[in-house]
């Protein structure tokens, strides 16, 4: 929205500088774009007075000027300047606009500096209006009436000293679509009085006629009012300057008066109108009605639109004029030879107005209003002041006014609650100016009932109420102030134990190396139902692309999608991770928090010394006990095979207590990454995180380390066992044989395959184990020690069959 000063300040009475009319529109919310001041660029363009003007002794063309300046202003001491000017028109006692050297010369983009021209200084400049950019003239510097105000800056001489304002409307503000809305706001901010407005109404001295009917589809949703009159006799020629001026600041182009008119109370009162040509429309009747399809107009725009079925059109007896309430028809536009005009005043439905707008891709002012919603109310008037000034600009007489339909009725009320308006805004605001601001809005009180003004179609509860009263109140006065405590001391942790394991997780896994990956909740179907999801209750309804139509059932599509994308530019080796949540259901809560990490490629760069290898489920494991450990959980769990279909099936396994499973770690399954495109190799690990066991003892403190001052002792064992045997089973027997001596038990060593099925019997292998005693209390003495090692033999013997390796 556009507009200037002195245009606001004709509905604003009011002695406020631009900087504060500025602050208190954006402070309203009515942001403010840009600001064009003539001042800012012509400012320094004064009325001077050439003294002398002689030929310049090396150019027939140019002229040597002694010019009197008065760079203090009308009535300040007379400086003389020596300028150099090719102008015909420069000659003594001329007075003209002076700009003194360092000036920008808008017209030419140059910044003036002290010159040699042909031999003489010049230091100044005597200016032609296109070098101000206020017309194209350039035959010759301006030449003003020798009773000019020497001294005087220009702009305000001529008048143009008028800045332009564009401010940023909400689509939910259409009443600051007009430039009497806006001084009420300000009005109501105290930057002045909102002038009053007299609508006079115009007697019609004969009966229109032009007859106007809407069909009785469009009455109760399209079109609720049409109205208009003839006015004949007028004559159609430029518009006053002052008009044009108006038109010209805000970027419009006048066209001619009665056009002019009607884009003036657009902008002016937020109210569109259009003016037919009456030697234009057939068979002396206006019809609002909807398109059949297929009929064809010839806009304003120089295009030809095709109306769909539906669409409001106004038609003559013959054939469509106008696109209701978008944009006239360039048969029944006026012209300079028009004498005989129908001006139309019309409250439009805004959805039929913006379905059709954006149907036929049409953008003009009147769709911009009548789709935000104008003032119902002000159809009969505007149409009444629109009339007055056709008359006064371009005389004529008019006619009755003809009209089908009512104003609708758009009334409501709700309550204005004082005390709730201060709790909600935090301001103390006392009821009485709560009330004048929102008389001053043009509400209407009626005890503690607020009726919002009909050109407020937002207000639509309390709480625009309250919004409105703030606004103006301004919120920049709002002061910060510090919640009052629930409870006096020290407040307690606000995280809860599963948000700080989740935050322990993530840092632990960050720690390890990994990059964190942020990636949606949605995933393909496909994908979905490689990792067991996929199903019709985790389907979104509407998913925003085809690649994201279900939740995921688990964090490692999106990151085996995101490897394979960094993948295919060049990066083969990655340790991605991420912690989010992952869904077994469609129903709330049916979710549980994962953090998943993947190591893709070799564990490092290649380098000299063959330190550089592929990644193994070990990698994983070892990460996902680091994990674990972090989040608190016991140091001894059961390590199984019983692992989801997405993990390759030997080269995997899951970490548990009992039977809560807390992660699972290991390669995952060849079919799945040909599938996802991933090449390997790949491992991963998944840690549950609300499935690792609480401590039992809640304490702010890390326990004390605990050291034993007495050395220990570490012995080697050697099982022969069946080649079937796995690893785990004969460490957790050996660890079980004495839990209080027994610290650790770790294997060293595997013997297996054709030699040593050799040596030891077919179907057998060895494997090798060390076990770390620490005693407790004493020494151990050898005869300890062998118990312990003849009940760890036992213990090995009993759970796998093996004997001690000879």
């Amino acid at each position: 929205m556009k507009f200037t000063l002195s245009w606001l300040k004709d509905h604003l009475e009011t002695e406020a500088s631009l900087d504060e009319i500025l602050y208190a529109l954006t402070d309203l919310g009515l942001e403010v774009e840009e600001v064009v001041n003539p001042a800012d660029t012509l400012g320094a363009f004064r009325i001077c007075r050439v003294i002398e003007a002689v030929p310049h002794p090396n150019a027939d063309r140019l002229r040597l000027c002694r010019v009197e300046t008065f760079p203090g202003g009308p009535g300040s001491t007379g400086v003389e300047v020596q300028v150099v000017c090719g102008a015909p028109n420069a000659r003594t006692g001329l007075v003209g606009v002076f700009a003194p050297v360092g000036t920008f010369v808008p017209g030419t983009g140059v910044d003036l500096k002290p010159g040699v021209i042909r031999g003489v200084e010049s230091n100044g400049m005597l200016c032609s209006e296109r070098e101000l950019e206020l017309s194209d003239d350039h035959d010759g510097i301006i030449d003003l009436p020798a009773d000019a105000p020497l001294g005087m800056r220009f702009i305000d001489y001529k008048g143009v000293n008028d800045p332009m304002i564009y401010i940023k409307i909400t689509p939910n503000r259409p009443d600051a679509l007009g430039v009497r809305g806006i001084a009420r706001d300000l009005a109501a901010r105290g930057l002045g009085r909102l002038k009053p407005q007299v609508v006079e109404a115009v007697k019609g001295s004969f009966a229109s006629p032009v007859t106007v009917t809407i069909d009785p589809a469009l009455k109760e949703k399209g079109c609720p009012l049409f109205a208009g009159r003839v006015i004949c006799g007028v004559k159609n020629g430029p518009s006053p300057a002052w008009l044009q001026a108006r038109l010209k600041a805000i970027g419009l182009r006048p066209i001619s008066a009665l056009v002019d008119i009607t884009n003036f109370f657009t902008f002016d009162q937020n109210r569109p109108l259009h003016v037919f040509d009456l030697a234009k429309v057939a068979g002396g009747v206006l019809r609002i009605h909807p398109a059949k399809g297929g009929e064809e107009l010839l806009a304003l725009d120089g295009k030809t639109y095709t109306f769909r079925p539906g669409m409001m059109v106004i038609s003559d007896a013959e054939q469509p004029e106008s696109i209701a309430g978008v944009m006239g028809g360039e048969v029944s536009g006026c012209s300079d030879t028009t004498t005989d005009v129908f001006l139309e005043s019309a409250y439009w439905d805004p959805i039929t107005v913006a379905t059709t707008g954006r149907a036929l891709k049409i953008n003009s002012d009147a769709r911009y209003r009548f789709e935000r919603g104008v003032d119902p109310a002000f159809t009969l008037p505007g149409l009444e002041l629109a009339t007055r000034m056709v008359v006064d600009l371009c005389g004529g007489e008019a006619s009755e006014v003809v009209m089908d339909g009512a104003v609708p009725d758009v009334s409501r009320a709700y309550k204005l609650d004082p005390a709730r308006v201060q709790s909600l805004v935090g301001m103390d605001i006392p009821e009485a100016e709560q009330r004048a601001t929102l008389e001053a809005l043009g509400f209407t009180l009626a005890g503690d009932m607020a009726t919002p003004p009909t050109w407020r179609p937002d207000v639509l509860g309390e709480a625009d109420l309250v919004e409105e009263i703030a606004r103006v109140a301004s919120l920049t006065k709002l002061v910060g102030r510090p919640m009052a405590r629930a409870q006096v001391g020290v407040p307690k942790p606000i995280l809860t134990p599963l948000q700080m394991r989740e935050k322990a997780a993530r840092r632990m896994i960050a720690a390890l190396g990994y990059n964190e990956c942020v990636t949606y909740s949605f995933i393909d179907g496909a994908s979905a139902a490689l990792f067991g999801g996929g199903t019709e209750a985790v389907r979104v309804e509407n998913p925003i692309s085809s690649e994201m139509t279900h939740l995921r059932p688990d964090l490692l599509p999106g990151l085996l999608q995101a490897a394979a994308r960094n993948q295919a530019r060049g990066f083969m080796d990655m340790a991605l991770f991420e912690v989010g949540p992952a869904f077994h259901g469609g129903e709330p809560g049916e979710q549980h928090l994962q953090a998943t990490g993947i190591l893709v490629g070799a564990t490092g760069p290649r380098d000299p010394f063959g330190a550089r290898r592929s990644v193994d489920l070990y990698d994983a494991k070892a990460d996902a006990e680091a994990v674990l450990a972090a989040l608190g959980a016991p140091a001894k769990m059961q390590v199984g095979r019983k692992v989801a279909g997405w993990w390759h099936p030997g080269r995997s396994g899951a970490m548990a207590l009992g039977p809560n499973m807390m992660a699972t770690f290991g390669e995952l399954h060849p079919k799945v990454l040909r599938a996802l495109d991933v090449k390997g190799p790949v491992v991963a690990f998944t840690v549950l995180i609300a499935n690792v066991p609480l401590p039992k003892t809640k304490t702010t403190t890390r326990p004390a380390l605990a050291m034993s001052g007495l050395q220990a002792v570490e012995r080697d064992f050697a099982f022969v066992v069946d080649a079937k045997v796995e690893a785990l089973t004969l460490v957790n027997a050996a660890q079980g044989a004495d839990k209080v001596l027994i610290e650790r038990v770790s294997v060293f060593d595997e013997f297996a395959g054709e030699k040593a099925e050799a040596q030891m019997g077919a179907g057998k292998k060895s494997l090798a184990i060390a076990v770390r005693l620490q005693p407790v209390d004493k020494t151990l003495t050898d005869e300890d020690i062998a118990l312990v090692a003849a009940k760890i033999v036992e213990k090995v013997a009993k759970a796998t069959g093996g004997v001690l390796r000879g």
